[in-house]
């Protein structure tokens, strides 16, 4: 096929791509019947590129870049027959309409359906009072969704707000309803002009599925309003209390702090050959940071192009080494064969990743917050003042109720206070529940103080792990700091953070826009202190 004929198909499927998911925007691609991103929460990039058409999808747990080759209607579907770099054989990804494999028939009736047992409910456990306008209208302006049910229960000039999420929801949505109830109170109180007196919220969560709504209430300020959780059986129809302040002790562990000097000469050798791959003039430009006591990567503003691992041989005691290109699922292990291509890549890379790079070019946009944590390590003071930077540990990982938690930073102050800090490159509603989910784990962690033996003082989990060596942590409630470029921060986020209760001491920096090429903050928020 002539290279014309070539760049004008690659267009077509370009624009089938782009068409869909324009016409789809909760649409989810999904692989082998996996969802592997629901693009509500993800960005995305499909050009023509050298008579290609190049698919690259990121968010904050992968990244993914394929050649598409094929493209196949399926009913609401797209099949699409894609590549990875170095690949000959075409592997199937999916798009469809929603993550929820529900037909919008059904997804629609299965709410009215819960809306109906609800109302029941809340009638049947609250005789004394009326509810009132129970709706899960599509209501963008004020960022409520379908999938929750919303309303009042009044009695007189009192009232309390009503959310409630159904078990057929998806995990994500159900984890999200005390940020919409948090809004939907306060929706209700300004909306009430002193009428009536919105005392409290009733969020009402699914059988099995209520313990981070739990655990996150009894952060809420109890003098802000009454909070109060409950679960419904949609069977029986029968609403049952939680007591949230009672949820039992929150089991954290964390992994050991390795050797970071030592992961990097162990991974030394393989190290010096991905380096003699990256253009001369840019080599100054590459982070070096160990992944992992046999595990190093090379980062360009935070993206990790390659790394070596170290691993175990298939016979024996001795080591093999793997070196590998290429980001996130499009790892590929460098070979001789492939060492041109690898060169190709990077030379794009860092003509492409830097603070003057075009927003039109997709190896500038991937991983914005991978980037802006990389920038916040080198100005961590700048923007946090009183923070040390030379203790600062970053994605740390931490294990509560056997699930897997990466912090973004941690460090201490400079009175060995802990410190949590999230970062956000872009608007994400529920950024302060879920910062306040590391901050649970991280104080849970801190209050695990044990005395080994031959030690002089009690010891947090995080001193016995191995981290902040040499500095002695404090056993006072961490602080939590979040960061932000400033049009990114949804407008929501300030009315969440002001119903943390007072031992939450969390501050809001809102950095500039251009923070790839300075970090500056333009403003400040600081909850109040009690």
């Amino acid at each position: 096929m002539a290279a014309g004929a070539e760049a004008a198909s690659a267009a077509r499927l370009a624009e089938v791509i782009t068409n869909y998911l324009e016409e789809h925007p909760a649409a989810a691609l999904l692989e082998e019947g996996r969802v592997l991103f629901d693009m509500r929460r993800t960005r995305f990039s499909v050009t023509e590129s050298h008579g290609r058409c190049l698919l690259e999808l990121w968010n904050e747990e992968r990244n993914l870049v394929r050649t598409v080759v094929e493209v196949k209607q399926r009913a609401a579907c797209l099949r699409l027959m894609t590549r990875r770099m170095g690949a000959s054989k075409a592997q199937a990804l999916e798009l469809v309409p929603t993550s929820d494999r529900r037909t919008p028939t059904a997804r629609e009736a299965a709410r009215r359906s819960y809306q109906r047992v609800l109302e029941r409910a809340l009638a049947r456990s609250f005789p004394a009072a009326k509810v009132d306008g129970l709706r899960s209208a599509m209501d963008l302006e004020h960022s409520f969704g379908p999938a929750y049910v919303r309303g009042r229960l009044l009695r007189g000039t009192a009232a309390d707000a009503v959310i409630a999420v159904g078990a057929d929801e998806s995990a994500a949505m159900v984890d999200g309803v005390l940020t919409l109830g948090i809004l939907w109170l306060d929706f209700c109180r300004q909306r009430s002009e002193g009428r009536r007196h919105f005392g409290g919220l009733k969020v009402v969560a699914p059988r099995g599925a209520w313990r981070t709504t739990a655990e996150r209430m009894a952060w809420l300020n109890a003098r802000a309003a009454e909070f109060e959780l409950y679960t419904l059986d949609e069977r029986s129809e029968e609403l049952e209390p939680v007591d949230f302040r009672d949820t039992g002790n929150l089991e954290s562990r964390l992994t050991h702090a390795f050797s970071a000097s030592a992961a990097l000469e162990r991974c030394r050798g393989g190290m010096e050959r991905l380096m003699a791959l990256v253009p001369e003039a840019a080599r100054a430009r590459v982070e070096v940071r160990p992944n992992s006591a046999t595990e190093a990567g090379l980062r360009l503003h935070g993206l990790e192009f390659a790394r070596v691992r170290q691993m175990a041989a298939a016979s024996g005691f001795a080591r093999t080494e793997e070196l590998s290109f290429g980001a996130g699922a499009n790892a590929t292990p460098l070979t001789e064969e492939n060492e041109g291509a690898c060169r190709e890549l990077l030379a794009r890379l860092f003509a492409s990743r830097h603070a003057d790079g075009t927003h039109h070019d997709a190896l500038y946009r991937m991983q914005p917050e991978r980037w802006l944590e990389s920038e916040m390590r080198a100005g961590l003071e700048r923007v946090f003042p009183g923070l040390r930077s030379d203790l600062l540990c970053a994605q740390v990982p931490a294990f509560s109720t056997g699930e897997r938690g990466m912090l973004d930073l941690l460090t201490l102050d400079r009175h060995g206070r802990l410190a949590v800090v999230e970062l956000k490159a872009d608007e994400d509603l529920h950024l302060p529940l879920q910062a306040l989910d590391y901050w649970i784990r991280v104080r849970a962690l801190n209050a695990d103080r044990q005395a080994p033996e031959g030690a002089a003082r009690a010891l947090s989990a995080f001193e016995r792990a191995g981290y902040f060596a040499g500095a002695e942590v404090s056993p006072r409630e961490p602080r939590l700091l979040l960061a932000a470029p400033a049009l990114r921060i949804h407008p929501a986020n300030q009315t969440v953070l002001g119903y943390f209760a007072p031992q939450v001491e969390w501050e809001l920096a809102a950095l500039g826009e251009d923070w790839r090429r300075e970090m500056k903050v333009v403003f400040r928020k600081r909850g109040s202190r009690e």
